[in-house]
């Protein structure tokens, strides 16, 4: 081996702070030897025996040019310790010794001339061995390089939470030049959200020395304060070799790209849960306002802040005609959805209120084009455009509406209305995704808003019917008074079939008669028409009950598909004598004064239109203050429950508190009826009394 050449002193010592002083030194073990004018070792450092392998004792007092030194290599040292010692100039530079071992090693050298307070000179040499340090250099070489060339931003914290150290990469994540980092702390460079929460992890990990790991972080830094970024942040705490607490270091990496991924999956995923919502939620009933304020309803907060669904008023009429629309246009709110309590809530029309809006008003521009109206930004002018009036608009401004959406309600090509969106805390504009899911949920609630108004008016129609078709305002009756009470059943497709009538016969008898057409519909309602115009011709007659329901059984026969149950009864108030025939029925109720109610045990016999099957009259006693209840099945059958069981409590029902007739009707339709029972009811409450002493007693 040959010594290197010599360098000489200049270069610059480190200043990054990275490691605290000694600590550089220890890892090395740097060891320090004196010699005097003459070459002889006259301090010997603990760390010389690990560089040198003699322990002092066997090296003080030597030569050390004898002891360390090969023969070969004599006349360097002898040149060099002279060059030293002679013009104080120092050398560094790597030379070969000789080990204790005998091995030859190369060893790093500082070289300079010390003076005692007494003129004496002495040569001091600190050394390292050469392979160790080459080592710590090219570690320390590695760790520059990729600190400083990591796209992974990288710093160091000192135990004060001040910056020490800032590579490049984390200079362009926040913005800022590294040198204005050091001495500061991260609260002095980052806005102010969350930045408690990244001191708090700083310190956390400074105190207890355990790493915490991929934190996410989201944010804004100075690099660009407009737009949210993601980081994986990473922090650990740096300790020397000899254990010293250095300070903490973090790791940031921009997961700005993924952070947008997850947000855009988990959109994604929220529209396709809305939707789902939707299906499960909009649309349960077959009624129009329902419908409409159950869509406004799934669409807060999700989509919006804000929702509100308006139907066209002519659409509602069935007025509207094909074809191409201009002008103004008349629209009925029918349902108004708030995610918060806010102004807008209350600006915005009012569910059933009419609203006519010109052709230049955003929502009849969606209803013409039968396209969706976007405005991201919505300013002072837009609201105008969006709001019933200028008050309104002001009251939209203030609850911070700041983005709009229409689209409309198409069902069959044809428009209904529009589907109004609004956001206020909502930060982000609607955008083209939010078009096409506010779309989605347009397009089924349209069909279902749809479905509900045509229900609504076959419903409407057949109710109508049905309601001309029975009795308007009962007759006066002698020694009898009566109540009724008809409720159409729920659903449209159930209306149709019962019916009840009271007739005044001669000799002031009074005919009774409760039915029910088996079938629903419009169709139904007009067989019961024609059966309760057949009740009433061959009440005239005079004919016996089950003579009047052998001819009803025989008009029945030919109404096709159609049988109908009936009860027929004939009250005599002379004789206080009520005759009474069975066709299927269900049987009647007798309330006597002062006893329990019963049901009458008749015949049941054959429905109306069975044929071939005859009817039989039966008689009973129906004294002043006597009760008979006719009714149809929709009164007391339940999808959920036995015959007897209902009839028992129809029962119990009539054998409380004593009510007057019509208050009776009430009282059983709602003990014994639920909102949901899908057929309608026909009941008829007749009550005894005394003949008046002249003719006549009208009772209503």
């Amino acid at each position: 081996m040959e010594p290197d050449e010599p360098d000489r002193p200049g270069g610059k010592a480190r200043t990054d702070g990275s490691l605290p002083p000694g600590g550089l030194l220890d890892l090395l073990s740097v060891s320090a030897v004196v010699l005097d004018t003459n070459g002889r070792i006259v301090f010997w450092s603990p760390q010389a025996n690990d560089v040198f392998g003699y322990t002092a004792e066997e090296a003080l007092g030597r030569y050390a040019a004898r002891l360390l030194v090969r023969e070969e290599h004599a006349d360097v040292v002898s040149r060099l310790f002279a060059e030293v010692m002679g013009t104080g100039a120092s050398w560094a530079g790597a030379f070969p010794i000789r080990h204790k071992d005998g091995s030859t090693r190369l060893v790093e050298f500082r070289n300079m001339r010390l003076q005692d307070d007494l003129g004496d000179v002495y040569a001091l040499g600190i050394a390292a061995d050469q392979v160790t340090l080459q080592g710590i250099e090219a570690q320390l070489a590695l760790s520059d390089r990729l600190v400083s060339q990591s796209p992974i931003g990288v710093a160091f914290f000192d135990t004060e939470l001040r910056y020490l150290m800032v590579n490049p990469a984390l200079e362009r994540i926040n913005g800022i030049p590294a040198a204005d980092h050091i001495g500061r702390r991260p609260r002095d460079i980052h806005p102010a959200a969350g930045i408690d929460t990244i001191e708090s992890a700083l310190r956390q990990v400074l105190l207890t020395g355990t790493p915490l790991i991929d934190q996410y972080v989201v944010g804004r830094t100075r690099a660009d304060l407009d737009h949210d970024h993601a980081w994986s942040v990473s922090y650990y705490r740096l300790e020397g070799a000899n254990g010293r607490v250095l300070g903490v270091a973090n790791s940031v990496v921009d997961v700005s790209g993924r952070h947008r991924a997850t947000l855009e999956a988990d959109r994604a995923r929220r529209r396709l849960s809305l939707i789902a919502e939707a299906s499960a939620r909009v649309g349960t009933t077959l009624d129009v306002e329902e419908t409409a304020r159950e869509l406004a309803q799934v669409a807060v907060p999700d989509l919006a802040d804000l929702a509100a669904v308006d139907v066209l008023d002519a659409v509602l009429a069935f007025r509207r005609t094909t074809g191409s629309h201009e002008g103004p246009e008349l629209f009925r709110a029918l349902a108004v959805a708030g995610a918060h309590p806010t102004e807008a809530l209350d600006a915005a029309d009012a569910v059933g209120d009419l609203a006519a809006y010109g052709p230049d008003r955003l929502i009849t521009q969606c209803v013409h084009t039968g396209q969706p109206v976007v405005v991201a930004h919505a300013g002072p002018d837009d609201l105008l455009r969006i709001a019933p009036d200028a008050d309104a608009a002001h009251a939209f401004a203030r609850a911070g509406v700041h983005s709009y959406l229409a689209v409309p309600l198409i069902a069959h090509h044809e428009v209904l209305g529009a589907f109004d969106l609004m956001r206020t805390r909502n930060p982000l504009p609607f955008d083209d995704d939010d078009v096409i899911l506010a779309g989605e949920l347009a397009a089924r609630a349209a069909v279902a808003i749809d479905n509900a108004r045509w229900y609504q008016s076959v419903r409407n129609s057949a109710e109508t019917l049905q309601r001309s078709l029975l009795p308007g305002r009962l007759p006066a009756l002698a020694g009898l008074e009566v109540a009724s009470y008809y409720q159409p059943a729920q659903a449209s497709s159930e209306i149709g079939g019962d019916w009840y009538d009271v007739i005044p016969l001669t000799g002031d008898k009074t005919a009774l008669v409760v039915g029910d057409v088996m079938g629903s519909g419009i169709d139904a309602a007009a067989a019961m028409g024609r059966l309760r115009t057949a009740t009433c011709a061959y009440a005239g007659l005079d004919l016996a009950p089950d003579q009047v329901l052998h001819h009803l059984d025989k008009i029945t026969s030919g109404l096709e598909h159609y049988i109908a149950t009936c009860l027929y009864a004939i009250y005599d108030p002379h004789r206080h004598r009520c005759d009474i025939a069975n066709a299927g029925h269900l049987p009647p109720a007798l309330v006597r004064a002062g006893q329990p109610p019963e049901l009458l045990d008749l015949p049941t016999g054959a429905p109306l239109g069975v044929g071939g099957v005859p009817f039989s009259t039966e008689s009973f006693a129906l004294h002043p203050g006597d009760r008979l209840v006719l009714y149809t099945d929709g009164l007391v059958e339940t999808r959920h429950h036995a015959i007897d069981e209902r009839l028992e409590t129809l029962l119990r029902s009539l054998g409380e508190a004593h009510r007057p007739l019509q208050e009776t009707c009430q009282w059983l339709l709602d003990a014994l009826r639920h909102p949901d029972d899908h057929d309608d009811v026909a009941l008829l409450i007749a009550q005894a009394g005394p003949l008046p002493a002249t003719g006549r007693k009208a009772t209503a």
